[in-house]
């Protein structure tokens, strides 16, 4: 297939979620990525109006590259069903489950995967969480990414601030128990999961800087894992992203704790493709360059053609 017959491509960037600067990064390199495989490509900065100008634009398929609430948890989706346009990664449930750390962590748990327990926090029940949880413990945001919004408590006097701080972001907020470990995780690509990468931080955990910013965060691939341990893991991190509904491409994130237990912490159905981002360093360990990967990622959307007569996108 040819970049010219997938038609009047939009690249969806920007949105209003936090994390807008990150999509605008990742955006543009998709956009540059595209056109070096003559895809017709077009920026498409999203607002309000992102419905109107893609039917004005004429856009036969659209790559979604919005991190966040609005374009990260079925909204788009959504919009992109109703209009008949395809386009890449998952559809309405698998990112709104996704997204929805609470909701897809009780899904995990009726499946039987290991996640670790966590309740939902809220600004009086905190004695009852730490009863339940103990300490230390992490409060996060329940729909947000990028590690925005999380705390470490590890006193009760600290629980009130962290849920606030938490609050600000999403009225959903939850606490589990924080585990220290090794951070890992795994992309996927078209139902194969990519090598495993793991995660060095000089910082106490993950968090925002640390994964865009920090030039001291360091990314092992190979993982260090056995060869048993790393195909495990990517077992695992492909039966969690498909049970949530997850399509096309995205990410799971792991932790493995000092006993070497394997913990399912979130999946991602729109991962960064910024130069800091893990899913292109993951294609590459696997031989798949950065412009390869954003052409499998678009031709994949070539499955979602509508059915003769529909004006919604046709389940794989």
């Amino acid at each position: 297939m040819k970049g010219c017959e997938l038609g009047r491509v939009a690249v969806l960037m920007g949105g209003w979620s936090s994390e807008r600067e990150i999509s605008l990064k990742s955006g543009e390199a998709v956009l540059q990525a595209l056109r070096h495989r003559g895809v017709d490509a077009h920026p498409v900065e999203v607002g309000r109006d992102v419905a109107r100008r893609l039917l004005e634009g004429g856009f036969q398929r659209a790559f979604v590259m919005l991190h966040g609430r609005g374009g990260e948890d079925g909204v788009i989706q959504g919009l992109l069903e109703s209009l008949g346009i395809p386009y890449t990664g998952s559809g309405v449930l698998g990112s709104a489950l996704s997204m929805d750390k609470l909701r897809s962590k009780r899904v995990w748990q009726a499946e039987g995967l290991p996640t670790l327990p966590l309740v939902r926090l809220g600004e009086r029940n905190g004695a009852e969480v730490i009863e339940r949880l103990g300490l230390p413990l992490a409060v996060k945001p329940a729909r947000e990414g990028s590690s925005i919004g999380i705390s470490k408590v590890t006193d009760p006097d600290g629980l009130l601030p962290a849920w606030r701080e938490a609050a600000r972001h999403d009225p959903l907020v939850i606490a589990e128990p924080w585990i220290e470990g090794a951070e890992y995780t795994v992309g996927i690509l078209n139902g194969v999961a990519l090598p495993v990468i793991r995660i060095e931080v000089a910082a106490e955990f993950y968090d925002y800087h640390a994964k865009y910013r920090a030039e001291e965060t360091r990314y092992h691939c190979p993982s260090g894992l056995s060869e048993a341990q790393e195909r495990e893991m990517q077992q695992l991190a492909l039966h969690a992203f498909e049970v949530l509904g997850g399509e096309g491409w995205g990410r799971v994130d792991l932790l493995r704790d000092g006993a070497g237990d394997v913990w399912l912490m979130e999946s991602n159905t729109l991962p960064g493709m910024t130069d800091h981002s893990l899913v292109p360093m993951a294609a590459k360990a696997a031989g798949i360059d950065f412009d390869e990967l954003v052409w499998r990622i678009l031709v994949d959307s070539v499955e979602y053609r509508p059915a003769e007569g529909m004006d919604v996108r046709q389940a794989r």
